[in-house]
């Protein structure tokens, strides 16, 4: 964000409307105006996904005045306050976020294990075959080669080695423990759904960027293309 900010203000030294009320329909034929609003669409959608809607023009005066060389209408100490409790205020949001998607997650899971095919293991892994294979099992120790797919409970993809084309390759004891314990159970040649608890994915600490948050459940289909290199 800070990133987006600092570019921002480069793009805008330049240009002497800036102080001017953003039209609502903003021509988008320069560099600079396409440059321009793309930046100010990432910086919003950046404020957005933190649930931070900012006051518009005190957002546009603090820029200005930045650029124009003015001093802060806001002393440095009313400044910190303000940045502490908007810090705050975005921290207790998103633990609520979380903390409503986890509800959603274990309703998920509990209702799922009921539908028909689904296995529930005692490790809190669900699975269900959907074609059947007739080769063998890899080892937590063998190399696999799989194409899959990778989603969200609400249907989000957030991976998948189909779209891009091409199986993946890699050790079976070096991916977050639901695939390492369902591929196992895999032979050759099928094709199963995993439903994998957030403890068995990958728990408070989800890759950056992704649409996985903390604690997610995450559903696979999986297809065993080779077992070893």
């Amino acid at each position: 964000m800070m990133r987006s900010i600092i570019v921002l203000a480069i793009l805008c030294c330049s240009s002497p409307v800036w102080a001017q009320p953003a039209s609502k329909t903003p021509p988008l034929s320069t560099l600079e105006q396409k440059a321009g609003y793309a930046i100010g669409h990432d910086f919003g959608s950046s404020l957005s996904k933190q649930g931070f809607t900012p006051d518009f023009q005190a957002l546009i005066t603090g820029i200005s005045d930045a650029l124009a060389g003015k001093k802060s209408q806001l002393p440095p100490e009313q400044s910190a306050q303000a940045m502490k409790a908007l810090q705050e205020m975005l921290v207790a949001k998103d633990k609520q976020r979380v903390a409503k998607l986890q509800k959603k997650n274990a309703t998920f899971l509990a209702e799922n294990k009921k539908q028909a095919g689904v296995v529930a293991l005692p490790s809190g892994l669900q699975y269900k075959v959907i074609k059947p294979g007739s080769g063998n099992k890899p080892q937590s120790t063998d190399s696999v080669t799989v194409h899959y797919v990778g989603k969200l409970i609400d249907g989000t993809e957030f991976d998948s080695s189909v779209a891009r084309g091409q199986p993946a390759t890699f050790p079976l004891n070096r991916v977050i423990p639901g695939w390492t314990e369902g591929v196992q159970l895999m032979p050759l040649g099928a094709k199963y759904m995993f439903y994998i608890p957030g403890n068995l994915a990958y728990g408070d600490s989800p890759p950056p960027g992704s649409s996985i948050y903390p604690n997610a459940v995450l559903v696979f289909e999986v297809e065993l293309l080779k077992i070893g290199q």
